[in-house]
């Protein structure tokens, strides 16, 4: 591994990391909508990471993570009985997301510190790579 492999890892986390904040931010946009029918509902939805270790030219390994994929939640959607909403069903009732507020906020907290530890790790990276290169001068 490299002296500049730090920074295509911690790259990768930034990227990953603001897929996770954009997908937690989805799911709390649609967390109060409503719907007619179970399967019209909004689903949550959670980024899949993958460990990525690929060989370059030279024999050379790189290594980082990617988001594999965005998967929906399988949870049971939530009825509720309202029988004079506008999109409340025949028996009257309405379907709103399988979206946890609490659970959400979390996980925002969690990627949000995971995105600032990369961005201390570059800079860290970034500052002991500048001062090796002065030890020469």
């Amino acid at each position: 591994m490299g002296l500049y492999d730090v920074f295509n890892i911690s790259g990768s986390g930034m990227s990953a990391q603001s897929v996770r904040l954009n997908t937690v931010a989805s799911n709390l946009a649609n967390a109060d909508s409503v719907s007619a029918s179970p399967e019209k509902a909004y689903r949550a939805r959670q980024p899949v990471f993958a460990a990525v270790l690929s060989v370059l030219n030279e024999g050379k390994q790189s290594a980082g993570v990617r988001v594999a994929g965005i998967v929906e939640s399988q949870a049971e959607i939530p009825r509720e009985y309202q029988p004079n909403h506008p999109m409340a069903d025949p028996d009257g009732y309405v379907y709103k997301p399988n979206v946890n507020s609490v659970e959400e906020m979390a996980n925002m907290i969690s990627a949000s510190r995971s995105y600032q530890n990369n961005v201390e790790v570059l800079n860290t990276s970034k500052q002991l790579l500048l001062k090796t290169l002065n030890i020469g001068r």
